[in-house]
């Protein structure tokens, strides 16, 4: 898959009177999955409703698919595909004329729409419950059908915003597989804002965090991981003591019970993990570089961010 950016901005600023929502964003968006964080009013949703050109920026450039967002915006939104959180669908209509009348407000020819709609809720896992009334769907045979809205006229982009958010185990795995299978095989991009860092990291690749309106962090998962890499040991006898040894010689220690994970600082960790163990007379039962999960990754970019956002680089020189 070529790695050719789809989304990009350069100092993207938009205030709202005198509120700062988006503050000089650089973002650059690859092809693929990505996922968008960040805490409530971090300004995610100012984001998305900028790059697709429903609200003009105060300053600064953005592109999406090649297309600006100043003036393009009604050919940025013919080719994305967009999913919202909010339930944006008519509980009185059966299900394949909901996605064909989303095929139509498009600019799609309404026969061509149908026969779009069709291969739409196949897509999705409903296409024997296509002539059913969205009122009788369960919440996720109503993710579902918004999903297939916003691929029935095979977008180059979705966005999809909390695409998994309230389903039961079996749908929201069903989601995440037709997401990656859209990417993977379909070749298409998605941007996916969720609060759910499991679902983010089983489909993306990279991430945009937003913090305050700024960028905290972007990239990809496995290289931003790195801030926070860890050594997981098991000790037995004296586990007390070997956690303030530990603190004593300077580093950061996390500790459940006889489990602790200490923060890595070099080679020479390990060497002052055994070290700290022989002095206080424990033992070190297992020992292994311990891999961190999104979700760990958030939370530390978010503890080290604290009141003032930091650029990326601080993150990764591990600046406090």
């Amino acid at each position: 898959m070529d790695r050719e950016l789809i989304i990009e901005s350069s100092a993207l600023t938009k205030m709202y009177g005198p509120h700062l929502a988006l503050d000089s964003l650089d973002i650059r968006i690859e092809k693929g999955a990505t996922g968008l964080l960040g805490p409530n009013g971090a300004g995610k949703s100012t984001f998305l409703k900028t790059i697709l050109g429903l609200i003009q920026v105060t300053s600064g450039e953005g592109s999406v698919l090649g297309y600006d967002i100043r003036t393009q915006g009604e050919q940025i939104r013919q080719r994305i595909g967009y999913m919202p959180e909010y339930d944006a669908l008519n509980p009185n209509m059966e299900a394949i004329y909901q996605v064909k009348y989303c095929g139509e407000l498009i600019g799609m020819n309404p026969n061509v729409a149908l026969q779009r709609a069709h291969q739409a809720l196949e897509y999705v896992g409903l296409g024997e419950q296509r002539y059913r009334e969205v009122s009788t769907f369960s919440t996720g045979m109503k993710q579902a059908t918004k999903l297939a809205c916003a691929l029935i006229h095979d977008p180059e982009l979705i966005i999809a915003d909390e695409p998994s958010n309230g389903l039961d185990a079996k749908s929201r795995e069903f989601m995440l597989n037709t997401l990656n299978i859209t990417v993977q095989s379909g070749e298409r991009s998605v941007l996916m804002a969720s609060h759910l860092m499991e679902d983010v990291e089983r489909l993306c690749d990279n991430i945009v965090l937003l913090h305050k309106g700024r960028l905290a962090a972007q990239g990809k998962i496995e290289d931003l991981k790195a801030i926070d890499k860890e050594v997981e040991i098991h000790v037995w006898g004296a586990a007390s003591k070997m956690e303030e040894s530990l603190k004593d010689s300077g580093l950061k220690v996390r500790r459940e019970g006889r489990v602790m994970r200490i923060g890595h600082t070099g080679d020479e960790t390990y060497s002052q993990i055994l070290k700290s163990a022989a002095e206080v007379g424990s033992q070190v039962r297992k020992m292994h570089d311990y891999e961190a999960s999104l979700e760990d990754l958030f939370l530390v970019i978010m503890e080290r961010l604290g009141h003032d956002v930091k650029s990326s680089d601080e993150l990764l020189e591990g600046s406090i």
